[in-house]
């Protein structure tokens, strides 16, 4: 058995965090693929994967407030998030030709830029391409830096003019 995300002591509340993006991104990428249901996606992964052993491997439990406000925020905004998404991405490549992986780390990572300003912009933007580094090789995850970047530069202005 692996710990895929062991914190050392106390959990700390980034770490689970970071496990429910992660949870987060796998549970919309199953919603765009299998075309399952808000509700029977929060009830599978509250029962089996949220701080579970799942083949195998442990995840650290993740922040459950935080995976449901993600994954039912990128639901309710997706129809305004993805030409937002549209237009960060280099021509030739609209959010459709992107695999259903990168289209669940960016609309995640966009909600969270616009919505949860409790978090730094740039921490959302590296915790995203972590996320993304999971799944997904090098070339793709800077394509995932570079467009939660810009995406950031929007929603969060005054942030990023700060330096």
């Amino acid at each position: 058995m692996t710990d895929k995300n062991s914190a050392k002591g106390p959990e700390k509340k980034a770490n689970r965090r970071g496990a429910a993006r992660l949870a987060a991104v796998q549970a919309l990428y199953q919603m765009d693929i299998a075309g399952a249901g808000i509700n029977d996606i929060f009830a599978e992964f509250e029962s089996h994967w949220l701080g579970n052993e799942v083949e195998g491997d442990k995840y650290l439990p993740a922040e459950a407030a935080f995976f449901k406000d993600v994954v039912a925020g990128v639901v309710r905004d997706q129809a305004r998030l993805d030409p937002i998404i549209d237009d960060a991405l280099q021509a030739g490549w609209p959010l459709k030709r992107i695999d259903a992986i990168l289209r669940a780390v960016l609309r995640a990572g966009s909600y969270e830029l616009e919505h949860r300003k409790d978090v730094p912009g740039r921490v959302v933007v590296s915790e995203y391409v972590d996320v993304a580094h999971a799944f997904v090789e090098k070339d793709e995850t800077g394509m995932v830096n570079a467009v939660l970047d810009q995406i950031a530069r929007q929603f969060r202005a005054d942030e990023f003019a700060r330096g």
